[in-house]
């Protein structure tokens, strides 16, 4: 069907398939995208919020946090599926953050070789990017999504109501992937962001509605080139490879993590592809404003071993996301031993 009012619609078209990302429609239209019997994933802090949104259909609840992506919880999922008589005729839903997301993208495409799915995406970092782009992935023994497919939901649904009751540690994860997309991407989203933080901050309807519209925008234009991550999308890794590294090595949030991950990039850039100290300066002034840490202070040693584990690593060698000017990115295969020298050299 056709999105009604001020919803916006984004597709991502790829050889296989066509996904809808649908900015601003509401969960209550659930059941205009779903064909056939379906089963919700949900994640059990949305179930107690909404689960008046949640009673025709069947569900299976998802705990909270990282360690739910994981074999042993898969393990749980697959079995409730038997359970319920699940087969190729269904439909499975994600309902929550990139943690439901990625489990239900993951789930519907192994359970019986796979079936049809899609999201509703209730987080701030699920609607900019976590639930966009078809990747579908599940954590091993601390490390991020090294066990995963490739496949496109149907659909998104990102209800930005939800936005209203996230907890603000959730908000400033999202904040720190919207950064992202205006580094690499698009300078003067860089400056709207600038100007408008304030508006931003306290979730304006018409400046939330831009600005993951925006983001969306450059995600699908970038996953339609390269799906499988081949070259170009790896620029959506822009601050991710130290960051996941901290994020492993620390337990902070992904946003948090990424931030930091983004500032040392930020400083490689500076020594490896020319980018102007004034643009370094004001991209670190603006995770700031959103009330993210820039603070690098972890051992590089540790760092780099987390780096060589990395699924996007090549033999001795990692494709990294640098810049060279505020919304223009490039990607560089970098050496581990080069990168650790210049980290070296700037820590």
């Amino acid at each position: 069907m056709s999105p009604t009012g001020n919803v916006s619609e984004v597709l991502i078209k790829t050889k296989a398939s066509t996904s809808r990302i649908l900015i601003g429609e509401s969960i209550e239209n659930l059941g205009n995208y779903v064909s056939g019997r379906a089963i919700l994933l949900v994640d059990k802090n949305v179930q107690k919020l909404y689960k008046d949104f949640f009673k025709n259909y069947d569900r299976i609840l998802i705990e909270p946090g990282e360690n739910s992506k994981s074999l042993d919880g898969l393990k749980n999922i697959y079995g409730q599926l038997l359970e319920k008589g699940v087969d190729r005729s269904w439909f499975i839903i994600g309902v929550g953050g990139g943690v439901a997301t990625d489990i239900a993208g993951f789930v519907a495409s192994t359970y019986m070789r796979g079936l049809r799915f899609g999201f509703v995406s209730t987080t701030l970092l699920g609607q900019v990017d976590a639930s966009i782009g078809g990747k579908n992935g599940i954590n091993f023994e601390g490390y991020k999504n090294i066990i995963g497919v490739f496949r496109q939901p149907e659909f998104v649904i990102c209800d930005t109501e939800f936005l209203k009751t996230l907890p603000g540690k959730e908000l400033v994860n999202g904040f720190s992937e919207i950064i992202k997309y205006s580094l690499i991407a698009d300078s003067e989203l860089f400056d709207y962001l600038d100007s408008s933080y304030e508006s931003i901050l306290a979730l304006e309807p018409s400046s939330t509605h831009r600005v993951i519209k925006r983001c969306v925008e450059i995600k699908a234009d970038i996953v339609m080139r390269d799906e499988k991550e081949s070259f170009e999308r790896r620029k959506l890794n822009f601050g991710h490879t130290i960051g996941h590294a901290i994020e492993k090595l620390s337990g902070i949030s992904h946003g948090m993590a990424v931030s930091i991950g983004m500032v040392a990039a930020l400083r490689i850039s500076r020594a490896v592809s020319g980018l102007k100290k004034e643009d370094e300066e004001r991209a670190v002034s603006l995770l700031r404003k959103y009330g993210l840490p820039t603070d690098f202070s972890y051992g590089i040693d540790e760092i780099m071993g987390a780096i060589r584990k990395d699924k996007k690593k090549e033999v001795d060698s990692i494709y990294f996301v640098l810049l060279e000017e505020l919304g223009k990115s490039v990607i560089r295969k970098m050496k581990f031993r080069d990168l650790k020298k210049v980290l070296d050299d700037l820590c």
